[in-house]
């Protein structure tokens, strides 16, 4: 792969070739991939999805929105070191080409603002409940109607794939999608394959999936646009990871290694001194022990540990990413920048009281239970009726349910896997509290 190509700023229509060096700088094509995806509605919906207890109310926790909007911060840190890096290796693409140190910050930036764009409500277990409907549930009587490729798109409904769709699927009037560059989707598309062949290979990339079946073709163009590394494995076609994906990532990884933990302290789920603890542990190196021993309150001294250890895990990940840009370029790099760092037995510690303290916390339990039931509910409610509208045969309650929901989905589409990928788009693309009051309204319970 080499930069040039990755560093596309093409978009979706687009007839002619947009050069770097003849970008307006106070209009630069990367940083309105960030705007565009920050005024969009799928954006704004993340603020009612939480990103570790489904449905609280509390202050104290990062929703999906606050949580992306860190990411994001973090995601162009990490792209300006390491872009001033890459330059200074490769001068030509700053004297000939004209790109600049913060080109590398606001494509991260934007692809980091977008990477939870797809996510269903109540956290990963939302994705498990769409999963599961149809691969257990009364959506599993679909599977003899569907190719393998597109039943495993449903039993594995991936949010990486969904955010792929909200981001480049045409609807009427608006072709393409947000039209990103395709610099910044290379970026977001942090899983370049489709569902089947699942995990073929224990590299980072081949992980989970990266499109739905309806938007292999568009994926297929993004990924050549840019140049990523096309592969053939058990007779399928994969793509080597955009280089700048491993940037996205890490700043994911470090911010829900950090942030997760920090609001499971501030909620008591963990006590103060023994997170606190742990913390320090991680930023030993660069601590000032004087001024930490002079904050009196929990929140300035997790305060100060955050950005030490958020910082630190920044210098970290830009040092084994130029490190490793050969293998990176070349798609031999298979695993996540954190998974190489020094800190990696520190933040393991972290990761592990967080699981058990706050992901499998009885709170979190219960409500992902909940979700399970809810998302369940509606998945079949709007399945069987757009079922029975295409057979001719709905009932007056079929009617009811698609005149209240059917504009939100392709129910009058006479393929099964098109109705169903919609369908379950739409669920994914609820609240968590627009689910429940779907749900509540459905049962009778709320008019």
């Amino acid at each position: 792969m080499n930069w040039e190509q990755l560093l596309s700023l093409k978009r979706y229509g687009d007839k002619n070739k947009r050069l770097r060096k003849e970008q307006d700088e106070t209009r630069l094509g990367f940083e309105v991939d960030y705007d565009r995806i920050i005024f969009s509605s799928a954006f704004r919906s993340l603020q009612d999805k939480t990103q570790v207890i489904p449905l609280s109310k509390t202050s104290f926790v990062h929703t999906r929105l606050t949580h992306s909007l860190e990411v994001s911060v973090v995601g162009r840190s990490l792209g300006r070191v390491v872009g001033k890096k890459i330059l200074e290796k490769h001068p030509h693409l700053s004297t000939i080409h004209g790109y600049q140190f913060n080109d590398f910050g606001a494509i991260v930036a934007a692809a980091a603002l977008a990477h939870d764009i797809g996510n269903p409500p109540f956290g990963h277990s939302g994705e498990k409940a769409i999963g599961e409907y149809f691969k257990t549930g009364r959506g599993k009587q679909y599977k003899e109607q569907l190719t393998p490729k597109q039943y495993q798109d449903l039993i594995d409904f991936e949010g990486n794939a969904n955010g792929f769709k909200i981001l480049t699927e045409s609807r009427e009037g608006i072709e393409g999608g947000l039209r990103l560059s395709y610099a910044t989707l290379g970026a977001f598309m942090k899983y370049p394959k489709a569902s089947l062949p699942k995990k073929p290979t224990s590299h980072i990339a081949h992980k989970k999936y990266g499109f739905f079946q309806n938007e292999k073709i568009f994926f297929d163009e993004v990924a050549e646009e840019v140049g990523l590394l096309k592969q053939n494995i058990k007779g399928e076609t994969t793509y080597s990871r955009h280089p700048l994906t491993y940037l996205v990532e890490a700043a994911d990884d470090i911010c829900y290694t950090i942030i997760d933990f920090e609001d499971g302290i501030n909620l008591g789920l963990i006590q103060e001194e023994y997170a606190l603890e742990y913390l320090i542990k991680l930023v030993k190196e660069t601590i000032n022990t004087t001024k930490y021993n002079q904050l009196t309150t929990t929140a300035d001294r997790l305060g100060y540990l955050r950005s030490l250890a958020i910082n630190t895990l920044i210098q970290e990940a830009a040092s084994i990413f130029i490190d490793n840009e050969e293998k990176i370029l070349s798609g031999t790099f298979d695993t996540a920048l954190i998974d190489k760092s020094k800190y990696d037995a520190q933040i393991n510690d972290i990761i592990k009281i967080s699981i058990d303290k706050i992901y499998q916390s009885q709170e979190v339990t219960e409500k992902e239970i909940a979700g399970y039931e809810i998302l369940a509910t509606l998945l079949d409610q709007y399945c069987v009726a757009a079922d029975r509208y295409n057979a001719g045969e709905a009932s007056n309650y079929d009617k009811l349910i698609l005149r209240a929901e059917g504009h939100n989905f392709d129910y009058q589409n006479e393929e099964v896997y098109t109705r169903l990928i919609s369908i379950s788009n739409f669920v994914a693309s609820l609240t968590d509290g627009n689910a429940l009051l779907k749900f509540q309204k459905i049962k009778g319970l709320k008019i």
